[in-house]
This record gives C-alpha cells, sequence and structure tokens, in this order.
C-alpha cells in the first residue's frame, strides 16, 4: 500500500498573512526569522483517499475531457471583461476547446475577490478582476470548454514582501530581479501549503484541472545562492549538493501538490522551461523533466521559437518554427519514453510576435506560423498544445488540426 506523509497546518499561518498594514509596517523593521520549523504529521493512505467516493469533491459542474486538448490562455481581465464572450466564440467556432484561466497571478494576486467564508479571504490578496468566476465556468459548461486554473506558484512578490522570511533577502530587503520581481523560497512547506490551498480553492469552483507555473527557483539562483538570506527548512540537514537539492524540493512539491488535490478529482499539470528537456536538470532553477513528470497528468514545456538561443543546429528559432518545434518533440519524446507512466504532452506554442529580437531575427506571426508548430507537433505523434499570448489576441483563420 503506498502511504505518504501530510503536514499539518496550524490556523495561525493563514491569520498572519492577513495581518494589518501596521503589523506589516512593524515586520519591516524585524530581522526576519530564518529558524528551522519542526512540523507534526501524520500518516494517510492515500490510494484510499484518492479512490474513495467519500473524499471526492463534487464542484456541481460537469466536463468531459476533450480528444484531446487545445487551448488558449485567458487573463483575468480578459475572463471578467468584455474579451470572455470573444474567446468563447472563438473556441466556439473553431476545434479550440480549452481556457487557460489566470487564477492566481504572476504577481501573486488571485484575479477574483473569494466570498467572505472563504479560506482564502483572509489572505488578502484579490483582485476584482473577475467578478463572479463562478459564472465564468458555467458559461464554459454549457459550450463545454474545458477550464484549466493557472497558478503562479514561487513567483510572488506579494508573499515575499508581506513574509520576508517566506521569501530570500538580500541586505535589509527582499530580493528583486531585473525586472522587479521577487519570488518565494521552494524549501518552505509554508509556501507550498499556501499554493496548494489556492489550488484547492480553484477546483472546489470547479476548473477541473490545476497548472501551476514559475514551479523554480529564480532564474541563476546558483549564482546568489551563496549570498542571499534563506530558511531551508526541512532541507537544511540535506546531504545532497545544491543543485540536487534544488531538484529535490521542486520535485517534492509537485509531488505533494497532486498528492493534497487527489480527493478534488483534478488533473495536475506544471510548466516548464523546453530547454529543461535537453539538460539532466537546469541546475539553478531545480526543474528536472524527468523527475517533475513523474509527478503530474499532463507536462507543458514552453517551447516558443523565440525563447530559444541558438539551439538544434537553428541558428534563428523565431525564423523556424515547424523545424524547433519539431526537433524540440523529438527529444520530449525520446525523454518522456523512458519514463515507466509518462504523463500528457501538452506544449505551450507561440501566437505572438517577437519584435524585440530585433530585425531579421523574427517573423509577424500568424496563421502559417501557428499552423507550423501546430503540425510539427502532430508529425511527431503529439496531439495537445496550448497557445500563448499574453494579451489574449490570437491570429485568426488557424486550422487548428493541421494534417
Amino acid at each position: 500500500m503506498k502511504w505518504t506523509k501530510f503536514t499539518i497546518i496550524s490556523t495561525l499561518l493563514l491569520s498572519t498573512m492577513a495581518s494589518t498594514t501596521v503589523m506589516a509596517a512593524e515586520k519591516e523593521e524585524q530581522a526576519p526569522d530564518f529558524t528551522t520549523r519542526t512540523y507534526h504529521s501524520l500518516e494517510v493512505n492515500t490510494d484510499i483517499l484518492a479512490t474513495s467516493q467519500l473524499f471526492k469533491y463534487d464542484s456541481g459542474l460537469s466536463f468531459e475531457y476533450p480528444d484531446a486538448v487545445r487551448g488558449i490562455f485567458v487573463t483575468g481581465h480578459s475572463a471578467g471583461g468584455e474579451r470572455f464572450e470573444k474567446l468563447v466564440d472563438l473556441i466556439d467556432t473553431t476545434d479550440l476547446n480549452a481556457m487557460v484561466i489566470d487564477f492566481k497571478e504572476d504577481m501573486g494576486y488571485l484575479t477574483y475577490k473569494p466570498e467572505e467564508d472563504s479560506p482564502l479571504a483572509k489572505l488578502g490578496i484579490g483582485q476584482p478582476f473577475m467578478k463572479d468566476p463562478r459564472a465564468v465556468l458555467e458559461r464554459m459548461e454549457e459550450k463545454q470548454i474545458y477550464p484549466i486554473a493557472r497558478v503562479v506558484v514561487f513567483k510572488d512578490s506579494e508573499l515575499a514582501n508581506a513574509k520576508p522570511e517566506l521569501s530570500f533577502v538580500e541586505g535589509n530587503g527582499v530580493w528583486k530581479n531585473g525586472r522587479g520581481e521577487s519570488f518565494v523560497n521552494p524549501f518552505l512547506k509554508e509556501v507550498w501549503d499556501y499554493n496548494v490551498q489556492i489550488a484547492i480553492e480553484a477546483a472546489k469552483l470547479g476548473f477541473k484541472e490545476i497548472q501551476f507555473d514559475y514551479v523554480r527557483f529564480p532564474e541563476g539562483f546558483e549564482k546568489r545562492a551563496d549570498t542571499l538570506q534563506y530558511s531551508m527548512g526541512e532541507y537544511e540537514n540535506s546531504e545532497l549538493d545544491p543543485v540536487q537539492r534544488r531538484v529535490e524540493a521542486v520535485t517534492d512539491f509537485v509531488a505533494y501538490a497532486r498528492e493534497q488535490l487527489k480527493p478534488y478529482d483534478v488533473e495536475v499539470s506544471v510548466d516548464i522551461f523546453g530547454y529543461s528537456a535537453t539538460l539532466p536538470e537546469a541546475p539553478g532553477i531545480g526543474q528536472n523533466f524527468s523527475k517533475i513528470s513523474e509527478n503530474v497528468d499532463v507536462i507543458s514545456s514552453m517551447i516558443y521559437p523565440s525563447h530559444w538561443t541558438s539551439y538544434f543546429g537553428i541558428a534563428k528559432p523565431d525564423l523556424e518554427p515547424y523545424k524547433l518545434v519539431s526537433e524540440y518533440a523529438k527529444v520530449e519524446n525520446k525523454k518522456l519514453g523512458e519514463l515507466k507512466d509518462p504523463p500528457v504532452s501538452r506544449p505551450w506554442l507561440q501566437d505572438f510576435t517577437a519584435s524585440y529580437l530585433g530585425a531579421g531575427n523574427y517573423l509577424n506571426y500568424g496563421k502559417a506560423e501557428v499552423e507550423a508548430q501546430i503540425k510539427a507537433l502532430h508529425d511527431n505523434g503529439i496531439e495537445e498544445y496550448l497557445l500563448w499570448n499574453a494579451g489574449n489576441s490570437y491570429s485568426t483563420g488557424v486550422d487548428y488540426t493541421p494534417e
């Protein structure tokens, strides 16, 4: 039988995360507490938990898993505004069939304001982008649009600033990357449970899949791991080297989240850097493609041609969308083929123009370029995909199931 340990979370954690502004100001003058936490745990038979109907949560909404997920990214603003019906119409009139909707976005905010009796209300991170997320999901049920909740995990400026001891500190303040963004600490189970709780609420609202994004340490972390101040929690006494310790923490979070979500009858997916599949692991950020893939239902590599340097012998990848995606797919197929129980592959594809690459290095992406990427996946036996456009303005006239 399979048994696992679940951490018992004190309700005190939630109440402290909802501290008043005055208390937060007082905290800024105190040194963050990096002392190692002690956790009490109990053993739960997860096979029983996952299969017993007594523990299955019913949201009241019903969605069928499509023949193959073909989806688009949707911001909270779009889901809660006039653009939503236009996106519904796009899906209704094409072979698209799914939406990935921001639930917890890149800065750490929820894209809706939870009801007062929701455990998330105490966190104080709700924003009114979606006035009524349940109504959004009911509309999607009506059209049988498969609903996926995107939950950004470790990139979280809001939580980092509210609780520096859960983040990485540099000098007297929370560390920020070059874009002014902060991350919270993947070593800490307090951070895991904070995000799992949010994912559970998404499942209870009616989402059928939880997609975790930014499941990693900050880029280039290996260059500052010895200079930043942070706790290693239960990994403090690990005998692994620093790279493997980060890999273990990230992988453990994914496995833990999936177990916690089993009673809610949802699929679990993770977004991952495409180049992670080409390496044993990404050393700074803690992503090991194979280990993460072993602990999810769906793996979504971000393989936008514009995001690659000279890879696979392609000097300017953005100019050759078919070749880039095809070469990547061969590598991924080999990697997943080595696993006993591989997840579904559902890569993120590019539906935007990367003009920032400079003249001669990019194409204006539209119908032809999107179809080329989809066909490259199809030609390599991969039928599921997601399209990314940050502004949710997707190309018109695309054949989403090209042969």
